[in-house]
Protein backbone atom coordinates (compact mmCIF):
# COMPACT_ATOMS: atom_id res chain seq x y z
CA UNK A 1 0.00 0.00 0.00
CA UNK A 2 1.41 3.54 -0.50
CA UNK A 3 1.52 5.24 2.81
CA UNK A 4 2.89 8.69 4.07
CA UNK A 5 3.26 9.19 7.83
CA UNK A 6 3.00 13.28 8.69
CA UNK A 7 5.11 13.97 11.38
CA UNK A 8 8.25 11.73 12.21
CA UNK A 9 8.44 12.04 15.83
CA UNK A 10 8.42 9.03 18.37
CA UNK A 11 5.07 7.25 17.35
CA UNK A 12 5.44 8.23 13.46
CA UNK A 13 8.71 7.06 13.26
CA UNK A 14 8.21 4.09 14.64
CA UNK A 15 4.99 3.68 12.74
CA UNK A 16 6.45 4.74 9.17
CA UNK A 17 9.61 2.16 9.85
CA UNK A 18 7.19 -0.60 10.77
CA UNK A 19 5.08 -0.51 8.15
CA UNK A 20 7.66 -0.42 5.37
CA UNK A 21 9.03 -3.65 7.10
CA UNK A 22 5.97 -5.38 6.49
CA UNK A 23 6.46 -4.49 2.57
CA UNK A 24 4.31 -1.06 2.25
CA UNK A 25 5.73 1.88 0.67
CA UNK A 26 6.20 4.53 3.08
CA UNK A 27 6.63 8.38 2.90
CA UNK A 28 7.51 10.68 6.36
CA UNK A 29 7.02 13.71 6.25
CA UNK A 30 7.94 16.39 8.64
CA UNK A 31 8.44 20.26 8.96
CA UNK A 32 12.14 20.23 10.38
CA UNK A 33 14.00 20.39 8.31
CA UNK A 34 17.10 18.98 9.86
CA UNK A 35 15.60 15.94 11.16
CA UNK A 36 14.39 15.39 7.52
CA UNK A 37 18.09 15.67 6.99
CA UNK A 38 19.37 13.61 9.40
CA UNK A 39 16.80 11.22 8.48
CA UNK A 40 18.09 10.52 5.00
CA UNK A 41 21.80 9.99 6.40
CA UNK A 42 20.23 7.36 9.20
CA UNK A 43 20.76 9.57 11.99
CA UNK A 44 17.42 9.25 13.90
CA UNK A 45 16.19 11.61 16.93
CA UNK A 46 15.49 9.25 19.35
CA UNK A 47 16.78 6.23 21.33
CA UNK A 48 14.95 2.82 21.00
CA UNK A 49 16.21 -0.17 21.02
CA UNK A 50 15.91 -1.80 17.05
CA UNK A 51 14.77 1.23 15.42
CA UNK A 52 18.20 2.53 13.72
CA UNK A 53 18.52 -0.87 12.03
CA UNK A 54 15.09 -1.33 10.74
CA UNK A 55 15.16 2.49 9.62
CA UNK A 56 18.05 2.47 7.41
CA UNK A 57 17.29 -1.48 5.99
CA UNK A 58 14.29 -0.35 4.64
CA UNK A 59 15.72 3.34 3.21
CA UNK A 60 18.19 1.26 1.71
CA UNK A 61 15.50 -0.92 0.15
CA UNK A 62 13.38 1.68 -0.93
CA UNK A 63 10.76 1.25 0.98
CA UNK A 64 11.05 4.34 3.22
CA UNK A 65 11.52 8.06 2.34
CA UNK A 66 11.88 11.45 4.20
CA UNK A 67 10.72 14.57 2.76
CA UNK A 68 9.56 18.08 4.43
CA UNK A 69 7.46 18.43 0.58
CA UNK A 70 3.44 18.09 1.69
CA UNK A 71 2.05 18.24 -1.41
CA UNK A 72 4.69 15.51 -2.70
CA UNK A 73 3.34 13.44 0.75
CA UNK A 74 -0.43 13.85 0.16
CA UNK A 75 -0.55 13.38 -4.57
CA UNK A 76 1.40 9.98 -3.32
CA UNK A 77 -0.68 8.39 -0.45
CA UNK A 78 -3.63 6.52 -0.26
CA UNK A 79 -3.65 6.53 3.33
CA UNK A 80 -2.21 8.89 5.44
CA UNK A 81 -1.51 8.90 8.83
CA UNK A 82 -1.26 12.06 11.13
CA UNK A 83 1.55 11.40 13.81
CA UNK A 84 2.09 14.70 15.31
CA UNK A 85 2.51 16.29 18.97
CA UNK A 86 -0.44 16.93 20.69
CA UNK A 87 0.83 18.65 23.65
CA UNK A 88 -0.75 19.54 26.77
CA UNK A 89 -2.20 22.97 27.23
CA UNK A 90 -2.41 24.34 31.15
CA UNK A 91 -5.64 23.25 31.86
CA UNK A 92 -4.27 19.54 30.51
CA UNK A 93 -6.51 19.36 27.43
CA UNK A 94 -4.51 18.33 24.31
CA UNK A 95 -3.57 21.01 22.23
CA UNK A 96 -4.83 20.52 18.38
CA UNK A 97 -2.93 22.94 17.11
CA UNK A 98 -0.57 20.99 14.84
CA UNK A 99 -3.26 18.02 14.12
CA UNK A 100 -5.61 20.57 12.40
CA UNK A 101 -2.98 22.47 10.44
CA UNK A 102 -2.23 18.68 8.80
CA UNK A 103 -5.63 18.12 8.26
CA UNK A 104 -5.95 21.86 6.51
CA UNK A 105 -2.85 20.90 4.12
CA UNK A 106 -4.48 17.55 3.64
CA UNK A 107 -7.66 18.92 1.62
CA UNK A 108 -5.37 21.66 0.37
CA UNK A 109 -3.15 19.03 -1.76
CA UNK A 110 -6.01 16.49 -2.02
CA UNK A 111 -6.99 15.29 -5.68
CA UNK A 112 -8.72 11.58 -5.19
CA UNK A 113 -9.90 10.45 -2.13
CA UNK A 114 -7.96 9.45 1.07
CA UNK A 115 -8.03 7.55 4.03
CA UNK A 116 -6.90 9.68 7.18
CA UNK A 117 -5.61 8.10 10.39
CA UNK A 118 -5.46 10.23 13.69
CA UNK A 119 -2.28 8.06 15.19
CA UNK A 120 -1.90 10.48 16.93
CA UNK A 121 -3.14 10.56 21.44
CA UNK A 122 -6.34 12.66 20.73
CA UNK A 123 -9.03 13.61 22.54
CA UNK A 124 -13.13 12.38 21.67
CA UNK A 125 -14.37 14.36 18.65
CA UNK A 126 -10.88 15.01 16.92
CA UNK A 127 -11.51 13.41 14.20
CA UNK A 128 -15.08 14.97 13.28
CA UNK A 129 -12.77 18.10 13.69
CA UNK A 130 -9.98 16.79 11.20
CA UNK A 131 -12.43 15.93 8.39
CA UNK A 132 -14.22 18.97 8.93
CA UNK A 133 -10.86 21.00 8.31
CA UNK A 134 -10.06 18.85 5.70
CA UNK A 135 -13.56 19.58 3.93
CA UNK A 136 -12.79 23.24 4.38
CA UNK A 137 -10.57 22.59 1.70
CA UNK A 138 -12.05 20.41 -0.52
CA UNK A 139 -14.92 18.33 -1.69
CA UNK A 140 -13.38 14.99 -2.31
CA UNK A 141 -14.54 12.50 -0.24
CA UNK A 142 -11.92 10.97 2.64
CA UNK A 143 -12.30 9.23 5.25
CA UNK A 144 -11.11 9.93 8.52
CA UNK A 145 -10.05 6.87 11.29
CA UNK A 146 -8.85 6.94 14.72
CA UNK A 147 -6.29 4.47 15.45
CA UNK A 148 -4.29 4.75 18.45
CA UNK A 149 -1.01 3.61 19.22
CA UNK A 150 0.12 1.54 22.33
CA UNK A 151 3.35 1.60 22.34
CA UNK A 152 5.86 1.09 25.55
CA UNK A 153 9.07 3.50 24.85
CA UNK A 154 12.41 0.91 25.04
CA UNK A 155 9.78 -2.04 23.47
CA UNK A 156 8.27 0.17 20.42
CA UNK A 157 9.20 -2.24 17.57
CA UNK A 158 8.17 -5.30 19.20
CA UNK A 159 4.48 -3.54 20.21
CA UNK A 160 4.26 -2.45 16.77
CA UNK A 161 5.41 -5.42 15.26
CA UNK A 162 3.89 -8.09 17.70
CA UNK A 163 0.77 -6.12 19.21
CA UNK A 164 -1.86 -7.12 21.51
CA UNK A 165 -4.71 -5.79 19.52
CA UNK A 166 -4.97 -2.82 16.79
CA UNK A 167 -8.29 -0.67 17.53
CA UNK A 168 -9.81 0.92 14.49
CA UNK A 169 -12.09 3.36 14.40
CA UNK A 170 -14.49 3.94 11.56
CA UNK A 171 -18.09 4.62 10.34
CA UNK A 172 -17.09 2.73 7.17
CA UNK A 173 -17.63 -1.22 6.76
CA UNK A 174 -14.87 -0.77 3.66
CA UNK A 175 -12.45 1.35 5.36
CA UNK A 176 -12.65 -0.98 7.80
CA UNK A 177 -11.77 -3.62 6.10
CA UNK A 178 -8.70 -2.06 4.19
CA UNK A 179 -7.22 -1.37 7.57
CA UNK A 180 -7.75 -5.21 8.59
CA UNK A 181 -5.53 -5.57 5.52
CA UNK A 182 -2.89 -3.14 6.43
CA UNK A 183 -2.16 -4.38 9.70
CA UNK A 184 -3.09 -8.17 9.14
CA UNK A 185 1.19 -8.83 8.89
CA UNK A 186 1.30 -7.74 12.97
CA UNK A 187 -1.35 -9.96 13.70
CA UNK A 188 -0.62 -13.52 12.23
CA UNK A 189 -0.99 -15.20 15.43
CA UNK A 190 -4.44 -14.32 16.35
CA UNK A 191 -4.21 -11.40 18.28
CA UNK A 192 -7.33 -9.08 17.54
CA UNK A 193 -8.09 -6.31 15.15
CA UNK A 194 -11.12 -4.68 17.33
CA UNK A 195 -12.67 -2.03 14.54
CA UNK A 196 -15.21 -0.09 16.50
CA UNK A 197 -17.29 2.99 16.70
CA UNK A 198 -14.67 6.59 16.28
CA UNK A 199 -15.27 8.08 19.43
CA UNK A 200 -14.89 4.64 21.58
CA UNK A 201 -11.76 4.17 19.77
CA UNK A 202 -10.71 7.83 20.99
CA UNK A 203 -11.60 6.74 24.46
CA UNK A 204 -9.56 3.52 24.07
CA UNK A 205 -6.31 5.00 24.96
CA UNK A 206 -7.31 7.53 27.02
CA UNK A 207 -8.90 4.92 28.58
CA UNK A 208 -5.76 2.09 29.21
CA UNK A 209 -3.22 4.66 29.55
CA UNK A 210 -4.86 5.47 33.02
CA UNK A 211 -5.68 2.39 33.87
CA UNK A 212 -1.95 1.29 33.84
CA UNK A 213 -1.53 4.65 35.53
CA UNK A 214 -4.00 4.39 38.52
CA UNK A 215 -2.53 1.08 39.09
CA UNK A 216 1.38 2.58 39.30
CA UNK A 217 -0.49 5.26 41.98
CA UNK A 218 -2.51 2.92 44.07
CA UNK A 219 0.46 0.29 44.80
CA UNK A 220 2.47 4.06 45.48
CA UNK A 221 -0.13 4.38 48.12
CA UNK A 222 -0.08 1.29 49.34
CA UNK A 223 3.78 1.26 49.62
CA UNK A 224 3.48 5.11 51.42
CA UNK A 225 0.89 3.05 53.81
CA UNK A 226 3.48 -0.07 54.20
CA UNK A 227 5.89 2.81 55.57
CA UNK A 228 3.77 3.94 58.17
CA UNK A 229 2.34 0.48 59.50
CA UNK A 230 6.32 -0.99 59.17
CA UNK A 231 4.67 -3.73 56.28
CA UNK A 232 6.91 -4.90 53.12
CA UNK A 233 5.14 -3.22 49.93
CA UNK A 234 7.39 -5.95 47.85
CA UNK A 235 5.70 -9.01 50.26
CA UNK A 236 2.32 -6.96 49.35
CA UNK A 237 3.28 -7.08 45.88
CA UNK A 238 3.97 -10.60 45.66
CA UNK A 239 0.61 -11.64 47.38
CA UNK A 240 -1.67 -9.76 45.27
CA UNK A 241 0.05 -10.37 41.56
CA UNK A 242 -0.83 -14.05 41.81
CA UNK A 243 -4.28 -13.23 41.67
CA UNK A 244 -5.23 -13.57 37.92
CA UNK A 245 -7.91 -10.37 38.08
CA UNK A 246 -4.75 -7.73 39.73
CA UNK A 247 -2.12 -9.29 37.26
CA UNK A 248 2.14 -8.62 37.87
CA UNK A 249 2.17 -5.72 35.78
CA UNK A 250 2.59 -2.21 36.61
CA UNK A 251 1.94 -3.01 40.57
CA UNK A 252 5.95 -2.29 41.64
CA UNK A 253 6.50 0.81 43.85
CA UNK A 254 8.64 3.85 43.01
CA UNK A 255 9.14 7.36 43.31
CA UNK A 256 6.42 7.57 40.28
CA UNK A 257 5.46 7.57 37.00
CA UNK A 258 6.60 9.95 33.86
CA UNK A 259 6.98 10.15 30.19
CA UNK A 260 5.26 11.09 27.19
CA UNK A 261 1.75 9.47 28.05
CA UNK A 262 0.35 8.46 31.56
CA UNK A 263 1.10 12.35 32.71
CA UNK A 264 -0.97 13.97 29.92
CA UNK A 265 -3.15 10.84 29.04
CA UNK A 266 -4.56 11.28 32.77
CA UNK A 267 -4.79 15.00 32.53
CA UNK A 268 -6.87 15.00 29.23
CA UNK A 269 -8.94 12.68 30.31
CA UNK A 270 -9.76 14.43 33.34
CA UNK A 271 -10.27 17.62 31.20
CA UNK A 272 -12.72 15.86 28.46
CA UNK A 273 -14.72 14.77 31.74
CA UNK A 274 -15.36 18.28 32.50
CA UNK A 275 -16.29 19.34 29.64
CA UNK A 276 -19.13 16.93 29.78
CA UNK A 277 -19.91 17.75 33.26
CA UNK A 278 -18.28 14.95 34.71
CA UNK A 279 -15.62 14.72 37.77
CA UNK A 280 -13.09 11.70 37.47
CA UNK A 281 -12.43 11.84 40.92
CA UNK A 282 -10.24 8.36 40.89
CA UNK A 283 -7.89 9.86 37.92
CA UNK A 284 -7.90 13.04 39.99
CA UNK A 285 -6.52 11.68 42.61
CA UNK A 286 -3.97 9.31 40.62
CA UNK A 287 -3.09 12.42 39.02
CA UNK A 288 -2.66 13.63 42.83
CA UNK A 289 -0.68 10.78 44.26
CA UNK A 290 1.74 10.62 41.32
CA UNK A 291 2.94 14.48 41.83
CA UNK A 292 3.42 13.82 45.67
CA UNK A 293 5.44 10.34 45.12
CA UNK A 294 7.79 12.47 42.96
CA UNK A 295 9.33 14.15 46.18
CA UNK A 296 8.30 11.15 48.52
CA UNK A 297 12.14 10.80 48.76
CA UNK A 298 12.81 14.33 49.84
CA UNK A 299 11.69 13.97 53.83
CA UNK A 300 13.58 10.49 54.30
CA UNK A 301 16.94 12.15 52.75
CA UNK A 302 16.79 15.30 55.32
CA UNK A 303 15.79 13.34 58.16
CA UNK A 304 19.12 10.72 56.87
CA UNK A 305 21.15 14.09 57.23
CA UNK A 306 19.90 15.33 60.54
CA UNK A 307 17.48 17.74 58.72
CA UNK A 308 19.14 19.33 55.74
CA UNK A 309 21.83 18.53 52.99
CA UNK A 310 23.60 21.95 52.44
CA UNK A 311 27.46 20.67 52.07
CA UNK A 312 26.22 17.35 50.78
CA UNK A 313 27.11 15.56 47.77
CA UNK A 314 24.28 13.50 46.53
CA UNK A 315 24.63 10.75 43.47
CA UNK A 316 21.58 9.88 41.37
CA UNK A 317 21.48 6.67 39.24
CA UNK A 318 19.47 7.27 36.25
CA UNK A 319 17.38 10.17 34.58
CA UNK A 320 15.08 9.08 31.74
CA UNK A 321 11.26 8.42 33.06
CA UNK A 322 12.03 4.52 32.73
CA UNK A 323 14.66 2.65 31.34
CA UNK A 324 15.87 1.72 27.36
CA UNK A 325 14.76 5.56 26.74
CA UNK A 326 15.92 9.04 27.06
CA UNK A 327 12.51 10.11 27.23
CA UNK A 328 12.72 12.68 30.22
CA UNK A 329 9.58 14.32 30.03
CA UNK A 330 7.69 14.39 33.40
CA UNK A 331 10.90 12.65 34.38
CA UNK A 332 10.89 11.83 38.49
CA UNK A 333 14.51 12.35 38.57
CA UNK A 334 13.89 16.67 37.26
CA UNK A 335 12.17 16.96 40.21
CA UNK A 336 13.87 15.61 42.70
CA UNK A 337 17.78 17.44 41.57
CA UNK A 338 15.45 20.78 40.97
CA UNK A 339 14.21 19.72 44.88
CA UNK A 340 17.54 19.16 46.29
CA UNK A 341 19.32 21.62 43.99
CA UNK A 342 17.44 24.11 45.77
CA UNK A 343 18.00 22.52 49.21
CA UNK A 344 21.61 23.24 48.55
CA UNK A 345 23.25 19.99 48.15
CA UNK A 346 25.89 19.36 45.16
CA UNK A 347 24.28 16.84 42.75
CA UNK A 348 26.34 14.42 40.54
CA UNK A 349 23.95 12.10 37.49
CA UNK A 350 24.22 9.16 35.29
CA UNK A 351 22.18 8.08 32.94
CA UNK A 352 22.94 5.12 30.43
CA UNK A 353 21.87 7.63 27.09
CA UNK A 354 20.02 10.56 28.81
CA UNK A 355 22.74 12.83 29.00
CA UNK A 356 22.73 14.59 26.20
CA UNK A 357 18.82 15.04 26.70
CA UNK A 358 19.58 16.37 30.11
CA UNK A 359 21.70 18.99 28.84
CA UNK A 360 19.76 19.85 26.56
CA UNK A 361 17.11 20.11 29.36
CA UNK A 362 19.56 22.59 31.06
CA UNK A 363 19.85 20.53 34.07
CA UNK A 364 23.99 20.28 33.69
CA UNK A 365 23.34 23.88 35.59
CA UNK A 366 21.99 22.38 38.85
CA UNK A 367 23.71 19.06 38.30
CA UNK A 368 27.14 17.52 36.98
CA UNK A 369 26.75 14.91 34.63
CA UNK A 370 28.74 11.98 34.85
CA UNK A 371 29.61 9.70 31.85
CA UNK A 372 30.15 6.23 33.93
CA UNK A 373 27.98 5.37 36.87
CA UNK A 374 31.03 4.91 39.43
CA UNK A 375 32.06 8.53 38.47
CA UNK A 376 29.11 9.93 39.81
CA UNK A 377 29.06 7.82 43.25
CA UNK A 378 32.91 8.83 43.81
CA UNK A 379 32.92 11.23 47.06
CA UNK A 380 29.01 11.50 47.23
CA UNK A 381 27.35 10.76 50.26
CA UNK A 382 24.75 9.04 49.46
CA UNK A 383 22.99 7.20 46.26
CA UNK A 384 19.62 7.83 44.80
CA UNK A 385 18.38 5.38 42.58
CA UNK A 386 15.85 6.76 40.24
CA UNK A 387 16.15 4.73 37.41
CA UNK A 388 15.49 0.72 37.09
CA UNK A 389 18.07 0.51 33.81
CA UNK A 390 19.77 -2.74 33.85
CA UNK A 391 23.65 -2.09 35.00
CA UNK A 392 22.42 -0.70 37.96
CA UNK A 393 20.89 -4.28 38.94
CA UNK A 394 24.12 -5.73 40.53
CA UNK A 395 26.56 -3.09 41.50
CA UNK A 396 29.82 -3.22 42.76
CA UNK A 397 29.18 -2.68 46.05
CA UNK A 398 32.86 -3.03 47.77
CA UNK A 399 33.95 -0.63 45.01
CA UNK A 400 30.97 2.10 45.94
CA UNK A 401 31.86 1.64 49.69
CA UNK A 402 35.60 2.84 49.27
CA UNK A 403 34.65 5.77 47.24
CA UNK A 404 31.26 7.34 48.84
CA UNK A 405 32.05 9.27 51.62
CA UNK A 406 29.06 8.01 53.88
CA UNK A 407 27.23 5.20 52.64
CA UNK A 408 23.27 5.45 52.25
CA UNK A 409 21.05 4.22 49.35
CA UNK A 410 17.78 5.45 48.82
CA UNK A 411 15.99 3.06 46.29
CA UNK A 412 13.76 4.79 44.65
CA UNK A 413 12.53 1.46 42.44
CA UNK A 414 12.74 -0.91 44.87
CA UNK A 415 15.35 -3.32 43.04
CA UNK A 416 17.76 -3.85 45.30
CA UNK A 417 17.53 -6.22 48.68
CA UNK A 418 17.79 -4.72 51.88
CA UNK A 419 19.71 -6.89 53.77
CA UNK A 420 21.95 -7.64 51.07
CA UNK A 421 22.78 -3.25 50.80
CA UNK A 422 22.87 -3.39 54.76
CA UNK A 423 25.38 -6.23 54.73
CA UNK A 424 26.95 -4.34 52.75
CA UNK A 425 27.48 -1.98 55.22
CA UNK A 426 25.18 0.72 53.60
CA UNK A 427 21.94 2.72 55.22
CA UNK A 428 19.13 1.32 53.11
CA UNK A 429 15.96 3.12 52.04
CA UNK A 430 13.38 1.70 49.62
CA UNK A 431 9.83 2.72 49.15
CA UNK A 432 7.41 1.33 51.88
CA UNK A 433 10.42 -1.57 52.50
CA UNK A 434 10.93 -2.58 55.66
Amino acid sequence: MKLSVIGSGYVGLVAGTCFAEAGNHVICMDVDEKKIADLKNGIIPIYEPGLEAMLKRNVDHGKLTFTTDMKHTVHNSDIIFIAVGTPPDEDGSADLTYVLAVAKAIGQYMTHPKIVIDKSTVPVGTAALVKAEIQTQTDIDVHVVSNPEFLKEGAAIDDFMYPDRVVIGTDSDEVGETMRQLYAPFVRTGNPIIVMDIVSAELTKYAANSMLATKISFMNEMANLCHRVGADIENVRRGIASDRRIGKAFIFAGVGYGGSCFPKDVKALIHTSSKYDYNMRILTAVEDVNQDQKTILIPRILEHFGGSVKGKTIALWGLSFKPKTDDMREAPARVLIKTLHELGATLKAHDPVALEEARRLGLDKMVTLCEDNYEAIRNSDALILVTEWLEYREPDFEYMKKNMNSFAIFDGRNIYNPEKVRSKGFTYYGIGRQ
